[in-house]
Parts: structure tokens; C-alpha cells; sequence
């Protein structure tokens, strides 16, 4: 623990002109009677380590006691910095980790670059979870993110679809981070090819003592990317016809699935003399194509199904008789 501390404390150092006890303790959450130590056994072990004395003085290396990365430049600096989502780091247990090696770059950095991390961090920020949504962080990932740093085999007790639970091992591959949510690409030991899980549905995890042989063509953003698309089209089981004036082809995309409605406009016929188009769009069921083509209002005719057709003009004319109403009337606003 202390051997830790006092390589931070050399890599503040490096990366700053100077920093007072109070600064050193704060950094590194102990006392300034403990900086002190660490700075003598420092000395002691041969690290020039100076203090500057007076009300503005604090400590510093001396002699070139540094590392550079020579060969980076701002942009490649910059980058280096937003390789790193801390929210997500912090959620798998590797903030720590991801702290220590930010501060050993940027003590390696040339001192003219060494802004390169306050500047990436005022210039992008990334905020994974949906809007009014709050970001979920399962108990089970850190022990999952162990597993799948160290190549481990895990096990454990998920919670299926249907609410059965099975309990067996798995080889985890990969973590992926979509809209807030974590999801693990593994191989149940003994099956057949790679699985999504969601960590939040995991309990019980066991980091087991023994390695397994990493898949070496398993490809982590080309596999999710499949099986996203694969889940996308088999929640579209149903199909409804439409005919849409110019904005709501434009705001389609907007309100129903994205690809589904690119399809949809691709094999657009017309338009008409109002200048409407006819699709058919892809939808997950018709109470769903339902709330999401209410929101286009006006801009939107079903044609197909009849039921969903007639639900729509039932909402239609509800709306309409609603705001016939006078609005200085008994019913109306004020």
C-alpha cells in the first residue's frame, strides 16, 4: 500500500512544477505529517525530491528526475485522454487503476502537453444513459469485469427472460455499455458459440482459479454490432401500410425504429399530387405502431391494418371533438 502511494506521489511530482504538503495529502487522501514521511523515505532512497521553503513553497524533483513520451503530439495526447469512458471505468472496479495511469502519461508528457487531459475533458463528454433514465450499475460487475480482464472463467446464477434462473460457467469475452446498460458477450462453458447476457440479471459470481482459451478471431464490436441487428429485426414482426406527407416522411425516423423507417422510405412509391409518399414500415406489433404513429398527428394515414387504422381515426376524432369546444366555455380552458 505504501510502496503505491509513494510512486503516485513521484508521478505528481513529474507531472506538476511543484505541490505543497496540503496539496500531496489532499491528492492522496492522508495526512501532511504522512507526506513528510513519504518524502524522507523518498530521499532515502536516492529519488531528488526538494523542498522549497517560504509561504509559496512545496516540493519538487530536480535533476530531470522524469520520462517523456517524445514522440506524441497534441492531437495524439488529446485523444489518449478520451480513451477512457470514467464512468464506466469507475463501474468495473478500474478507476483506480485508470486514475494511475492517466497521472504516469501525463508525468511522461512533454510539459507543454501536459494541459492535453484538461483539454479533452472541457472539449468532450459522453453520457451513455437515456434521458429520465437511471444509469444502472449491477452489483455482479466488477467480479464480471475481473473475468473478462483476466481471461477467467466465471460462474454464476442468471435470471432469464421468462424468470427461470439457471446456474452454470461461462467464458466471458467482452463488456459493452449501450444507453446505461452493461451486457456481457460470453460462451456458456461446453455450449456452442457466443451469447449477450445482461450483467444485471447476474448473481453469485464466482471468478473461477482457471484460464480459458480466448476465441482469437472473436471480434467484439463486429459481434455486437450482429447481434444488435439481428435483435432489431426479430422484435419487427409486423408490418403496416402508410401514406405520409413530406414532413412526416422527414420525422418517421424520429419516432418509429430507425432502420426499420431508412427501409421503409427506400421502397417508398410516389409521391402523389400532394406530395405524399406510400410505404410499408416494419413494426414490433400494432399497439406499438399505434403510440409511436399517433405522435405524427396529421402528417401520417394508415392504410393497412383496418384495426389499427380505425383505432387511429377513433383517437383522430376524439381529439377533434375535444377541441371544438369553446375554449371560454364550461369545458374548455381558461
Amino acid at each position: 500500500m505504501r510502496a503505491a502511494r509513494l510512486i503516485r506521489l513521484v508521478l505528481l511530482l513529474q507531472s506538476r512544477r511543484s505541490m505543497t504538503a496540503g496539496e500531496l495529502a489532499a491528492e492522496l487522501e492522508v495526512s501532511e505529517r504522512t507526506i513528510v514521511r513519504d518524502v524522507a523515505a523518498l530521499s532515502e532512497a536516492g529519488v531528488p525530491v526538494y523542498a522549497d521553503r517560504g509561504r509559496v513553497g512545496g516540493y519538487r524533483l530536480v535533476g530531470g528526475y522524469r520520462t517523456r513520451l517524445t514522440g506524441l503530439g497534441r492531437d495524439e495526447a488529446e485523444a489518449l485522454f478520451l480513451s477512457g469512458v470514467p464512468s464506466a471505468l469507475r463501474d468495473m472496479g478500474l478507476g483506480d487503476t485508470a486514475s494511475a495511469a492517466r497521472l504516469k502519461v501525463s508525468a511522461a508528457l512533454l510539459p507543454e502537453l501536459r494541459d492535453a487531459e484538461r483539454s479533452a475533458a472541457q472539449r468532450f463528454h459522453l453520457d451513455a444513459p437515456h434521458w429520465w433514465q437511471a444509469p444502472e450499475t449491477p452489483d455482479a460487475l466488477p467480479s464480471v469485469a475481473e473475468a473478462v480482464w483476466g481471461e477467467w472463467r466465471m460462474s454464476a446464477a442468471y435470471r432469464r427472460g421468462d424468470g427461470s434462473t439457471v446456474t452454470r460457467s461461462w467464458e466471458p469475452h467482452g463488456l459493452v455499455l449501450k444507453a446505461g446498460a452493461w451486457y456481457l458477450a460470453a460462451r456458456p462453458v461446453g455450449g456452442d458459440g457466443h451469447r449477450i447476457y445482461r450483467v444485471s440479471r447476474f448473481s453469485d459470481v464466482t471468478v473461477e482459479g482457471e484460464h480459458f482459451a480466448r476465441d482469437p478471431d472473436f471480434d467484439l464490436s463486429a459481434f455486437w454490432a450482429e447481434q444488435a441487428a439481428a435483435f432489431a429485426r426479430a422484435i419487427l414482426r409486423d408490418t403496416v401500410r402508410l401514406r405520409l406527407s413530406e414532413n412526416g416522411a422527414d420525422r418517421l425516423r424520429h419516432h418509429t425504429d430507425r432502420v426499420a423507417a431508412r427501409e421503409a422510405l427506400a421502397g417508398a412509391e410516389g409521391p402523389d399530387e400532394r406530395g405524399w409518399v406510400t410505404v410499408t414500415l416494419a413494426v414490433e406489433s400494432t399497439d406499438v405502431a399505434y403510440e409511436q404513429l399517433l405522435a405524427l398527428g396529421p402528417e401520417v394515414e394508415v392504410l393497412r391494418p383496418a384495426a389499427l387504422r380505425t383505432r387511429l381515426a377513433r383517437a383522430a376524432a376524439a381529439l377533434a371533438a375535444l377541441y371544438a369546444d369553446d375554449p371560454g366555455g364550461a369545458g374548455g380552458c381558461r
